[in-house]
């Protein structure tokens, strides 16, 4: 299934996009696309079955805005230096373990909500990603198999970075994940009986129309059953919890200088196989 929600930000309502494309209401079965649901198997098949059948009311989507597919995020797990590709650009060795950094909830916008250049930031930076939705509480998890089981679905991610808070101001990365608007996610929240093999999907980014990344989660040094068995070993995961799983090659802070970090007025657009698309301009905080 692909479940998103709609409507104004705060105001959004659980919808679900149909086989025929058509949008389709869900406020009539559930109250949201949260954790609640997420981990609420009964609650699942019967949206299933409402769709099978039918029954479920058509919403008018045009100028609907789309908002993120989960609804009350707890929080958002990264990782890091995740592909291959990507690390060699960066001049880094692969990492022994996962780098593991925590985006605030609130930085969670929709797909297509403007994205805002920090005051000051002269390095803020894009970078696709495949997020991994939990389904249900793991902890401490034994096996990549055993993890998998937990996740509920996946959805495109932008995590969106400043380059020079993160790497140039000191201390953690945080400074350069958690500005607002840093973190968009959607358009869907795709079921994981979707998702057959979440190590065959390809990943791409344009700015402005032109490609500047073009990867496959093929290229992860940590797949997604260890990304998420592993961040189990340190954190309990909820459901409703995000995973961004790493970037491949591409990022603006890989090119040679002068470096085309992103400015106001740059559109961003971004998607991966099966999972949607998302476009963001982008404006002065």
């Amino acid at each position: 299934m692909k479940l998103l929600r709609v409507g104004p930000a705060g105001a959004e309502r659980p919808a679900l996009l149909d086989r025929g494309g058509v949008l389709r209401d869900l406020s009539v079965l559930v109250a949201d696309v949260d954790g609640e649901l997420l981990s609420d198997a009964s609650a699942l098949d019967r949206v299933r079955a409402a769709a099978d059948a039918g029954v479920l009311p058509p919403l008018g989507g045009e100028g609907l805005r789309v908002g993120p597919p989960v609804g009350r995020v707890g929080k958002v797990v990264c990782i890091g230096l995740n592909y291959h590709d990507h690390a060699r650009e960066a001049g880094a060795e692969p990492p022994a373990e996962p780098v593991v950094f925590l985006k605030a909830a609130d930085t969670v916008v929709g797909p297509d909500d403007t994205v805002l250049v920090p005051r000051g930031s002269t390095k803020t930076d894009w970078e696709v990603e495949l997020a991994v939705v939990i389904g249900r509480t793991a902890r401490s998890l034994d096996s990549a198999e055993e993890a998998l089981a937990h996740v509920a679905g996946y959805a495109v991610a932008h995590d969106v970075s400043e380059r020079e808070f993160q790497i140039e101001r000191g201390g953690t990365w945080d400074k350069g994940k958690n500005c607002e608007t840093f973190n968009p996610l959607g358009p869907w929240l795709v079921t994981a009986d979707e998702v057959p093999d979440p190590q065959d999907l390809r990943l791409r980014l344009w700015v402005n129309g032109e490609l500047q990344q073009d990867g496959s989660t093929a290229d992860q040094i940590f797949p997604v059953g260890e990304v998420v068995r592993y961040v189990s070993r340190f954190m309990t995961l909820y459901p409703g919890d995000v995973i961004n799983t790493g970037t491949p090659a591409g990022v603006a802070m890989g090119r040679p200088d002068p470096k085309p970090y992103l400015r106001a007025g740059d559109v961003v657009e971004l998607e991966i196989d099966g999972l949607g698309r998302q476009r963001q301009q982008l404006k002065d905080a």
